[in-house]
């Protein structure tokens, strides 16, 4: 997977505004890069509901969330794949956003359009074991 790039308000959010182990997260898609100043869901240019893909996108479950002498860890399982539909859609970032708290947290590049055609699948696997971020 690609490098994780962290929104500028992500990295309050995560110390000042959220309960990361409680927290309801999911990944929603965009073909639009992200601006590091974006803050919420709605600044996001999320993919509208269209061939396979549902504005909001998928649930992350927590597999763990843990810290150890001052380092905080978030482990999330993969979402759901998308498979496309119809005319299926196009995707190039996937976003990590905290719907509890409605907050951007970071995205993925995955360095140019895919093109999610019928029947085909788009998925998102996160770190099952070094987790998706950390804090220390």
């Amino acid at each position: 997977m690609a490098a994780f790039n962290k929104y500028d308000s992500g990295a309050e959010a995560l110390v000042e505004g959220i309960n990361a182990g409680t927290d309801t997260w999911r990944v929603i898609l965009s073909n639009t890069v992200p601006a590091v100043t974006d803050v919420a869901q709605a600044d996001a240019a999320e993919l509208t509901t269209t061939g396979g893909y549902t504005v909001n996108g998928n649930t992350c479950a927590i597999s763990s969330s843990t810290q150890a002498s001052g380092v905080y860890k978030l482990v999330l399982a993969s979402p759901a794949a998308w498979t496309g539909s119809g005319a299926g859609f196009t995707v190039r970032y996937a976003i990590l956003w905290n719907q509890t708290a409605d907050k951007l947290i970071g995205w993925w590049d995955y360095t140019s359009s895919q093109l999610v055609a019928s029947g085909e699948t788009f998925t998102v696997t996160l770190d099952g074991s070094g987790g998706v971020f950390t804090v220390t």
